[in-house]
């Protein structure tokens, strides 16, 4: 275990020194290309005009921003997910079905409960929770400040809002499959052993609060962020974990070979980014699987699943 945990400090210690060599590398130019010659002042002039539109009303921009727009994203991606699953079309979609035959077409009745447990997660604890969020954006002072946050400063938070949430999230996951816990909180989530989109959020309410919830908004009320910054990575985080779902592998999207193995098997793969699995041993299994060698970015059309077949069973 020591040794394990020696060469994962080593492979985190490169990968984070070949990162930082990168980032100031970068730092003065791309960020600054990007926010001064390609877009100009656009974002800052259009947040202006966000805030003039707002009164400067903070609950409006909070609402907005970390509330409306994020389910604006999360719905409309899901929405195209949705056509696939219960359309079938474009019929060149099946081909990237992480696990063939399974949701084609998708159970209607399943559907239905999904996305109304979804709504009710949504509306009725999500929500909610956005209240003492955003006393304590409030105590910090610069969540509705009238000047948006550099490019470089947006890269730093996303950074330690995915650190941040890999932490919570792994550990709030590995809580739930508690056999004293799973059998009255996350067995809800894996009805579903070949997800869908909608299901990222399809979750009894006490697992939606620890661990879809609160680890999206711990890193910005650590870093005490713009509301601009929330509203980005809100929508970004339900967009992620809809794709970990979404029970295809598509091209260039981020693989879901991950999270969709641990649905199959319920024991591996807890996390989001695979690093403290990797550590806690709980990706060994996976590690092993054909599932683990498609694991990564689609950058053809062949899908992965057809150029990395699964072995042949001996016939007995």
């Amino acid at each position: 275990q020591e040794e394990k945990l020696w060469g994962a400090l080593k492979v985190s210690a490169c990968a984070l020194g070949a990162a930082l060599l990168l980032f100031t590398a970068l730092a003065n130019s791309a960020p600054w290309f990007l926010q001064n010659v390609t877009f100009g002042n656009f974002w800052q002039t259009t947040w202006l005009k966000f805030y003039d539109f707002c009164e400067g009303d903070e609950w409006t921009m909070f609402l907005i921003g970390a509330a409306l727009v994020p389910t604006l994203v999360f719905w409309g991606f899901n929405g195209l997910l949705l056509v696939a699953d219960v359309t079938g079309k474009p019929t060149f979609i099946t081909r990237y079905r992480i696990q063939p035959g399974k949701n084609d077409p998708v159970d209607t009745k399943k559907l239905c409960q999904a996305i109304y447990t979804a709504l009710v997660n949504q509306f009725f604890i999500s929500l909610p929770m956005l209240v003492p969020m955003f006393h304590a954006m409030q105590w910090w002072g610069n969540t509705f400040s009238k000047e948006l946050p550099t490019l470089q400063w947006f890269l730093v938070e996303l950074s330690v809002f995915t650190v941040v949430e890999e932490i919570l999230f792994y550990y709030s996951h590995r809580l739930v499959h508690h056999p004293v816990l799973y059998k009255h909180i996350h067995k809800k989530h894996h009805e579903w052993t070949a997800p869908i989109g909608v299901v990222s959020i399809y979750a009894h309410p006490v697992e939606h609060i620890v661990s879809n919830t609160l680890p999206v908004m711990a890193g910005p009320m650590i870093l005490g962020s713009h509301i601009a910054s929330i509203s980005a990575w809100f929508s970004l985080a339900l967009v992620t974990t809809s794709i970990s779902h979404c029970g295809y592998h598509l091209p260039l999207l981020p693989s879901p070979e991950f999270h969709d193995f641990h649905h199959l098997k319920f024991n591996q793969c807890y996390g989001v980014l695979g690093v403290l699995d990797y550590l806690h041993g709980t990706d060994r299994v996976f590690r092993q699987t054909k599932a683990f060698q498609r694991h990564k970015v689609l950058l053809g059309l062949t899908p992965l699943s057809e150029s990395i077949p699964e072995t042949p069973r001996k016939a007995e």
